[in-house]
């Protein structure tokens, strides 16, 4: 099974802008303030405050200023917050697993065993969507739109990844797409790809007795093939990449506590 975790240990420099990030996602959260307005206050964008709180902001200390100033504090204060966060950082990336991958990887069969490994909980980020939304994933489609969605999503996620109970957690093969969740995700949880090929993602779902992704659809392998090459740079993300092609899935269970943890 070929193996990746290219950014499982980061340089110094990149977790000092992870724990930046989570200072300033924290602080804004103190002030229950929404990411626009804090975007409007400290006059940046928001798409750099997603980077930012993502860990991915390249921000200057004038820039670093401006977005202290809009949360009522100082640059110096948010690097002091994120440089005694490291530790807990670090804890927290090992006591949440969150699984990412396209319907079919096998988050939830792997998970669940996986979990059972680790003797923490498993967790289905869908099954607490619906139990928030009290209905089902189709009918918020379909009533409420995406956007609705994504915000239930977000909010259930930060609920649990605040609560920072160590669980194996799947999510949904989209979670990706939305850059203020995946951030979120990113900075609080450390996530894994589960990989496959599309021939693979295909017969799981159909062998798991599921024709809806051939009905009325002629071109549906190929469908598949563009969503998966879509989202390849942002599933690439993840601290931890586990190729499954043709792997038994005991072998991927092993290799992703092994992975996680110093359990055999």
């Amino acid at each position: 099974m070929q193996y990746s975790a290219h950014k499982a240990e980061r340089r110094p420099r990149e977790r000092l802008l992870r724990d930046l990030g989570a200072a300033v996602r924290a602080r804004r959260a103190e002030l229950g303030m929404t990411m626009r307005a804090l975007a409007k206050s400290a006059s940046v964008s928001e798409r750099f405050l997603v980077q930012l709180e993502a860990g991915e902001g390249n921000i200057s200390v004038a820039r670093l200023e401006d977005v202290a100033e809009a949360l009522r504090t100082t640059g110096a204060a948010l690097l002091a917050s994120a440089s005694s966060a490291r530790g807990a950082s670090r804890e927290r990336e090992r006591s949440i697993v969150a699984l990412v991958g396209l319907r079919g990887a096998g988050k939830s069969s792997i998970g669940a065993a996986a979990a059972r490994r680790l003797g923490v909980p498993f967790v289905e980020l869908d099954e607490l969507i619906v139990r928030e939304a009290q209905m089902t994933l189709s009918t918020i489609f379909e009533i409420h739109g995406e956007r609705y969605y994504r915000g239930i999503e977000r909010e259930v996620l930060r609920r649990l990844l605040e609560e920072g109970e160590p669980a194996v957690v799947a999510t949904g093969g989209s979670i990706v797409t939305d850059p203020e969740t995946w951030g979120l995700l990113r900075s609080r949880a450390r996530t894994v790809w589960l990989k496959a090929t599309p021939s693979e993602h295909w017969s799981r779902v159909v062998g798991q007795g599921d024709v809806r992704p051939m009905r009325d659809r002629p071109r549906a392998m190929n469908e598949l093939r563009a969503l998966l090459t879509s989202r390849k740079a942002l599933y690439e993300q993840a601290d931890v990449v586990i190729d499954t092609s043709a792997k038994p899935p005991a072998t991927v269970v092993s290799k992703l506590v092994s992975s996680v943890s110093d359990k055999p």
